[in-house]
């Protein structure tokens, strides 16, 4: 019969706690470059020019097309061969801002297709440069059209940081798989990992979704005024601002 010893896990609490902590820290610090990444990108597929539409979509299409395992392991082990050396934690951070900038491009540029061309056309009549044309008017409302499925993306990035530990980065399955490397205590171990993976999903799926309105679009500017965006899409379609 077998018997289960969760004990002996929730015993090594602090390596668990550790590994935790890095992969939240991991997730907070690729997430905004990620965006960062994916807002760039979304620009230039839907309005750069044909050159950069192209090199941006190789990279899309490299990094959407292939494992994230191999991007990690091409950004460790491949890197080096060209006289980079990057630590772990480093390698993991650029592996997963560069898998978030990919995915994330496609989502944002399908919010920025979907913008009403009346939507462009108020906007440059009120003399904004094209700058302030995406940031303040086009960009906002992406951003609402899209934030559940960035959301998502967001969690897998995050999840799939379980496979840096394969590189030593000490995230949560390092931690777990180091615990049973002690104690023999697999299936307990990554039972609570995944427990562990879990509630810090659906904590963040939450955080993301609260935070989207108040960060990435929506709100109310100075006096109660609606945003510009708000304002420019009621000219766009015809209605009332």
């Amino acid at each position: 019969m077998i018997e289960f010893d969760f004990g002996a896990v929730l015993a090594e609490w602090p390596l668990l706690l550790r590994g935790l902590g890095w992969t939240v820290g991991l997730t907070v610090i690729a997430v905004p470059l990620g965006l960062a990444i994916a807002t760039l990108g979304a620009w230039t597929r839907a309005c750069g020019p044909a050159w950069a539409r192209r090199l941006v979509g190789v990279y899309v299409e490299l990094l959407r097309n292939t494992p994230f395992i191999v991007q990690l392991f091409f950004v460790f082990f491949g890197l080096p061969s060209l006289g980079v050396k990057l630590s772990p934690t480093s390698a993991s951070l650029i592996a997963m801002t560069l898998n978030l900038g990919a995915y994330g491009t496609e989502i944002l540029r399908a919010g920025i297709q979907a913008a009403p061309r009346g939507q462009w056309e108020a906007a440059q009549s009120l003399a904004l440069g094209p700058t302030q044309v995406f940031t303040r008017v086009i960009l906002p409302p992406a951003f609402k059209r899209v934030w559940p499925a960035m959301t998502s993306q967001i969690v897998i990035v995050m999840l799939g940081s379980a496979v840096c530990g394969q590189i030593s980065t000490e995230e949560l399955s390092y931690a777990a798989n180091l615990i049973q490397s002690r104690n023999f205590r697999a299936f307990e171990a990554f039972i609570v990992a995944t427990l562990i993976y879990l509630a810090l999903s659906v904590l963040v799926r939450r955080f993301l979704l609260w935070a989207g309105p108040r960060w990435f679009f929506g709100g109310a500017t100075v006096a109660n005024r609606p945003p510009l965006w708000r304002r420019l899409a009621g000219i766009g379609t015809g209605s009332r601002a």
